[in-house]
């Protein structure tokens, strides 16, 4: 079974910074593109930034310029630095994959657990 494991949450002050890291693991076949999301209490759960298997990234625009997406497909990492942190990052973030499993032909959309962000004023 696939699965995505993030790490690298916590607790920050504003105009501080975090490195979000998500590892998938289990039966890959290959990836495809990988991103984050984040949700807020009461709010629903967002595009942060995406990458292509070539490298291509999107970014919403109220993190454009303050956070970085890269990828390892040797390890089959993501992760996401953030920068110049601001409270209304704080959010509960969230890694995703295209995965197509093992002996597979289909590709599969795979979510981590979350890892929670808080950022204090």
């Amino acid at each position: 079974q696939v699965q995505l494991v993030e790490s690298g949450g916590g607790l920050v002050q504003a105009g501080g910074s975090l490195t979000l890291s998500c590892a998938a693991s289990g039966s890959i076949g290959s990836i495809n593109n990988m991103g984050w999301y984040r949700q807020a209490p009461g709010k629903q759960r967002k595009l942060v930034a995406t990458i292509t298997r070539g490298g291509n990234t999107v970014f919403a625009d109220s993190v454009k310029g303050r956070f970085t997406i890269s990828r390892d497909d040797a390890k089959n990492t993501v992760s996401l630095q953030t920068n110049s942190l601001k409270p209304e990052d704080t959010a509960v973030y969230y890694c995703n994959a295209a995965i197509r499993p093992r002996a597979r032909s289909l590709v599969l959309d795979y979510w981590g657990q979350g890892t929670q962000v808080t950022v204090s004023s």
